[in-house]
């Protein structure tokens, strides 16, 4: 009993692992990989996120935060609008990039 007590409170003590929180985005105007590095450039620039990511095929550019850091949907799709190009959908994700890349990638197995 006494174990199980010590175990309970480790686990109560232990912080949580959540997933990475990424700001997921489709745009428009992206024609070639000239304005896919333009946008990724812009994005890796801001102080608050790891790490971005941009797939020109799908039009989708993400932006993976920093643990405990946050990014307004609005100030998110302004850096894309200033860069030149159009956001059609933009949301918040509990994925990381590498899991985004990895959904991708199974999606064109299944095609």
């Amino acid at each position: 009993m006494k174990n199980i007590l010590i175990i309970l409170c480790c686990l109560l003590a232990s912080p949580i692992v959540s997933a990475a929180t990424s700001i997921k985005a489709e745009v428009n105007g992206m024609v070639c990989a000239f304005c896919a590095k333009g946008i990724e450039k812009k994005l890796n620039a801001m102080p608050e996120g790891q790490g971005a990511f941009v797939d020109l095929k799908r039009r989708i550019v993400v932006l993976e935060l920093k643990p405990q850091q946050n990014v307004s949907l609005d100030a998110f799709t302004q850096v894309i609008k200033e860069a030149g190009y159009a956001v059609d959908k933009v949301e918040n994700v509990e994925q990381s990039i590498a899991e985004i890349k990895a959904n991708i990638k199974a999606s064109m197995k299944g095609q």
